[in-house]
C-alpha cells in the first residue's frame, strides 16, 4: 500500500511541466472591454430601439446585466482613474478632465501584478501615467486617441499577448467608440428622420445628423465586441476568462457627459463568467466604477486593499447577494472644460438628489456651447435657435442653461429627469435624508466644494 502512495507521488513530480503549470493556473483571464462616452440607453439590450446591438446583447444572454452602473463623475479621465484606482475622484485627484491623478497611489497594475497576474491595455490610454500609478503592459493593437479621425486597429497583437505566457492576464481593451468626432461607422444603416431622440433632447435636423453619425460609432463598438469575443473563443480561452463590458459615461451632447444627470451618469455594465456567472440575468443592485477593482482582485483570489472607496461585488456576479451599496455618489467638476460649475449627487435605486453649488450662474461647457462660434450648425446652437420659436424647446434649453440649487427626480417615474420635484412638500424628508447622507460623503472625501473647482497648475506627468 505504501510503495502505491509513494509511486503516485513519485509519478505526479515526474509529470510533464505545462501540465503542472496548467494545474497551477486554475485563476481566470480577465478580459474588459470599455466604450467611450457611450449613452447606454441605446444598447437593444438595455432598451435601445435605434439599432440592433447583436454582440452586446449576446453577452447578456451569457451573463449577467448591471441596471444601475453608476459613473461618480461623467467624463473620462476621472471616470477611468476610479477604475483602475478604486477611489472617488476626490481621492484619487482626478477630480477634474485631464488633471492627473496624485503620484503616490497604487492601481489595478499593481494588485493583480501581486496576484500573479499581468496586466495590459490596448486602446485609449488615458490615466496610464504617471507609469509609478498604472504599471500596464501597453499593448499594440487599438487606437490609442480618442478624437483620432479613424480607429483602425488590429488583433494580432492582442492575441500574442493573451496566448504569450502561462501567466493569467487582464487586459483592459478600451475602444475610442463612440466618442467623438463621430467620424467612423457606417451611416447608412440610419435615416436622419427615422431615429428615435432622447425626450430630453431638442429635436432639430442638426441634432438627426449628428445623432446618426453617433448610433453609426455604436455599431462599431458592438463589432469589436464581436471580435473580442471571437477571439477568446478561437484561442480556447472563453471558458475561462471572465468577460467585462463597460459603458464609461454618456454621450458629448447636451445633458449628459459633463453633468450628473442619468443621461451621462448612468452607465451600463454585462459580465460574463462561464461557470460562475447565471446567464440571462439582471441586477438591480447599485455599483460605481470604484468597485470594479476591488472585484477584480477579489475573484483572483486576493484579500480586501484598506483604504479603498470601492467594495467588491464579486457575490452579487455569483448570485449570492443583491447588492450592499445603498446609495451611488456624484461629483461634477467644470473646470477646464468650461466656467467653474460645481455640482454633487446622490440616489438610491429609485430618487435622486442634485445639488448645484453655484445655481447663481449659467452652466457652459466650451465644447457644446462655445461663445466665440456660435454655430448654427452645432447641437447646442440649432437648440438656441428652435427655442426663439418654441416654448417646449425654450423650456428644455433653459433646464440645460439655468439650474436651481436644489433637483430632486423619482427615477422610476421620470427616468430623463425633466420634473423637478424639489418643492414638493411630500418629498422634503426624503430630500433631507440624502443631503445628510450626501454631506456625510463629501466630508468622508474632504470633499470641500465649490472651492475645489478652480484652476490647478499643471503638473509634468511621466
Amino acid at each position: 500500500m505504501r510503495k502505491s502512495i509513494i509511486a503516485g507521488y513519485l509519478g505526479l513530480l515526474l509529470l510533464p511541466a505545462a501540465f503542472v503549470t496548467h494545474a497551477q493556473t486554475t485563476k481566470p483571464n480577465i478580459m474588459i472591454i470599455m466604450a467611450d462616452d457611450l449613452d447606454s440607453r441605446q444598447l437593444s439590450c438595455y432598451g435601445g430601439r435605434n439599432l440592433k446591438t447583436v454582440h452586446i446583447d449576446a453577452l447578456a444572454k451569457e451573463g449577467l446585466k448591471f441596471s444601475n452602473m453608476i459613473a461618480s463623475e461623467a467624463m473620462c479621465v476621472p471616470t477611468r482613474a476610479s477604475l483602475f484606482t478604486g477611489l472617488y475622484p476626490v481621492k484619487h485627484g482626478s477630480f477634474q478632465n485631464h488633471k492627473p491623478v496624485y503620484d503616490h497611489l497604487k492601481s489595478v497594475g499593481h494588485y493583480l501584478a501581486d496576484l500573479g497576474y499581468r496586466v495590459g491595455l490596448t486602446g485609449k490610454d488615458h490615466v496610464t501615467k504617471p507609469k509609478s500609478v498604472f504599471p500596464f503592459d501597453i499593448i499594440e493593437g487599438f487606437e490609442p486617441n480618442c478624437v483620432a479621425p479613424t480607429d483602425a486597429y488590429q488583433l494580432s497583437d492582442v492575441k500574442k499577448y493573451m496566448t504569450g505566457s502561462e501567466k493569467p492576464y487582464c487586459l483592459f481593451v478600451m475602444s475610442i467608440n463612440p466618442h467623438t468626432p463621430w467620424t467612423v461607422g457606417d451611416t447608412t444603416e440610419f435615416k436622419a428622420e427615422n431615429v428615435i431622440l432622447p425626450k430630453d433632447w431638442v429635436d432639430t435636423p442638426v441634432t438627426r445628423r449628428q445623432y446618426v453619425k453617433y448610433l453609426a460609432e455604436i455599431r462599431r463598438l458592438d463589432d469589436q465586441v464581436g471580435e473580442i469575443s471571437g477571439l477568446l473563443k478561437e484561442t480556447g480561452q472563453e471558458k475561462n476568462t471572465v468577460l467585462i463590458f463597460l459603458g464609461e459615461q454618456g454621450a458629448q451632447f447636451p445633458g449628459a457627459k459633463w453633468n450628473l444627470y442619468d443621461a451621462g451618469q448612468k452607465s451600463s455594465m454585462i459580465v460574463k463568467w462561464p461557470g460562475k456567472v447565471k446567464p440571462a440575468t439582471e441586477t438591480a443592485a447599485i455599483a460605481q466604477y470604484e468597485d470594479i477593482t476591488p472585484t477584480l482582485i477579489a475573484l483572483a483570489g486576493g484579500k480586501a486593499v484598506d483604504g479603498l472607496d470601492g467594495k467588491s461585488i464579486l457575490p452579487v456576479l455569483l448570485g449570492k447577494s443583491t447588492g450592499e451599496r445603498k446609495y451611488a455618489y456624484g461629483i461634477h467638476n467644470n473646470i477646464p472644460e468650461g466656467d467653474p460649475y460645481p455640482i454633487r449627487s446622490i440616489r438610491d435605486k429609485r430618487y435622486k438628489l442634485i445639488l448645484n453649488l453655484t445655481a447663481d450662474k449659467p452652466y457652459y461647457n466650451k465644447f457644446m456651447m462655445n461663445r466665440e462660434r456660435q454655430d448654427r450648425n452645432t447641437v447646442w446652437f440649432s437648440w438656441v435657435a428652435e427655442s426663439e420659436t418654441n416654448p417646449a424647446a425654450k423650456k428644455l434649453t433653459d433646464r440645460f442653461e439655468n439650474r436651481p440649487p436644489v433637483e430632486f427626480f423619482d427615477l422610476e417615474k421620470d427616468p430623463f429627469e425633466l420634473n423637478n420635484l424639489a418643492g414638493d412638500p411630500a418629498y422634503q424628508k426624503k430630500i433631507e435624508d440624502l443631503r445628510s447622507e450626501l454631506y456625510k460623503w463629501m466630508k468622508q472625501q474632504g470633499d470641500a466644494g465649490a472651492e475645489i473647482d478652480q484652476v490647478y497648475a499643471k503638473k509634468a506627468v511621466k
